[in-house]
Order: structure tokens, then C-alpha cells, then sequence
């Protein structure tokens, strides 16, 4: 009977550290989940500077040719 109860708490003990683990892997599963979105939004103003870094860039070529003309005049 010694022997079966050690088993029974052997096993106890693992169901619980299993659950534990399971519990454990849905926090880590959401804080990645937080992480891409996080990332997505990320990128998506990374986009969005690129594309107004490039706007300010054709306005600034606009103004140095206006000068280089009224340079040249």
C-alpha cells in the first residue's frame, strides 16, 4: 500500500506541475500575441514616418530647384 501511495502522489504531483506548465504556456502564448500586435503597430508607423520622410524630401528638391532658378536668373 506504501508503494501505491507513493504513486498516487507521484502522480498528483505531475498533473499538477502539468497544469501549472499549461498555464504558464497560455501567459507566454498571450505576451507573444501582445508582442506582434505590438510589432504590427510598430510597423506600421514605421511606414507611415517613411512615407512622410519621402514627401518632405520631394518638397525640399521643389524648393532647391525654386532657388537654383532664382539663382540662376
Amino acid at each position: 500500500m506504501d508503494i501505491l501511495n507513493k504513486l498516487g502522489e507521484r502522480i498528483d504531483d505531475l498533473l499538477k506541475k502539468y497544469e501549472e506548465m499549461k498555464e504558464e504556456n497560455e501567459k507566454i502564448k498571450l505576451e507573444i500575441e501582445n508582442y506582434k500586435s505590438s510589432l504590427q503597430e510598430k510597423e506600421t508607423e514605421l511606414l507611415e514616418c517613411k512615407e512622410q520622410m519621402a514627401l518632405k524630401e520631394l518638397e525640399l528638391e521643389e524648393v532647391l530647384a525654386k532657388i537654383e532658378a532664382i539663382i540662376g536668373k
